[in-house]
């Protein structure tokens, strides 16, 4: 009989999904006071450390339970895809690099507005993962659609919808996400 065991597939989305439970259960348990001060980006003193550590850390920190779970399970969905075809490091990159533009143009544009979660890594990996079937000269039309379901209901939730969502953070993941991918795959094809 064969042994069966249980293999970390894919170490940059685990680790960042068990990154995320911890920071969101920290919060939780401090009643928010944990991920307010390093897990949630918003206007602070451009003098503070804290400032720029938060331009990359607030997509650990989730408000609640459901908000983590529903990150968290794109993520384990579509991450090990990605993993397996882009690499650990590229997607590392993704990860880091939709963080800090999210982190970076909130605090820019939305001055009243405290920013956590995941949600645009996830609308990055969204995008990024339409691109699996790229082939040289083309668009593929699994991209087309992708963008205009996920991307054209951000905007307009953000238009028509009063909520405590912030769809820049999906939008700007997502053109993250659709960059990378169509630059990576232009470069394979």
């Amino acid at each position: 009989m064969k042994t069966v065991r249980i293999r970390f597939n894919s170490p940059v989305v685990l680790v960042l999904v068990f990154l995320c439970f911890g920071v969101t259960a920290a919060g939780l348990l401090t009643g928010g006071r944990v991920t307010q001060l390093l897990f949630m980006t918003y206007r602070s003193p451009l003098s503070s450390l804290l400032t720029y550590l938060r331009f990359f850390t607030h997509i650990l920190g989730h408000g609640s339970w459901a908000h983590f779970l529903g990150n968290a399970s794109y993520l384990l969905l579509l991450g090990p895809l990605l993993e397996e075809k882009y690499g650990s490091k590229r997607l590392t990159v993704v990860i880091l690099l939709t963080a800090a533009v999210t982190g970076i143009v909130n605090y820019v544009f939305f001055p009243n507005v405290a920013l956590c979660g995941s949600s645009g890594v996830v609308f990055a990996f969204i995008l990024l993962a339409s691109f699996t079937s790229f082939k040289h000269g083309d668009i593929p039309l699994t991209f087309i659609l992708v963008s205009v379901i996920f991307i054209g209901q951000q905007i307009y939730e953000g238009i028509a919808v009063q909520d405590n969502i912030s769809n820049m953070a999906h939008i700007v993941g997502g053109l993250i996400g659709g960059v990378v991918g169509y630059q990576l795959n232009r470069r394979k094809a």
